[in-house]
């Protein structure tokens, strides 16, 4: 089987588990819309939060990078007009 690369893609929904001051994950449910950065070196992503969070639906929450625990891929959408074999444009540690 022919391993396949995963990356995030815009339009695709997805359940972040990211760390948070409580002692159990923030769990945030949406449509990824992007990426950010806060500051000048820590990166973000963005997702547009869905009915599962009441009324902050429709709301961008920002998560940073280094914050994420995992992510679950809900809906997954293809990025149009992409090269075959493109090297990755993002590194992150």
């Amino acid at each position: 089987m022919k391993e396949e690369e995963m990356e995030l893609t815009v339009g695709s929904k997805y359940v972040i588990y990211s760390a948070s001051s409580d002692k159990e994950a923030m769990v945030t449910s949406g449509t990824f819309v992007g990426y950010t950065y806060i500051g000048k070196e820590e990166g973000g992503i963005c997702i547009k939060m869905d009915e599962s969070h009441g009324t902050k639906k429709g709301l961008i929450r920002i998560i940073p990078i280094s914050m994420i625990l995992a992510i679950d891929v809900i809906e997954r959408k293809r990025r149009r007009g992409r090269k075959k074999k493109e090297e990755a444009t993002h590194y992150f540690s």
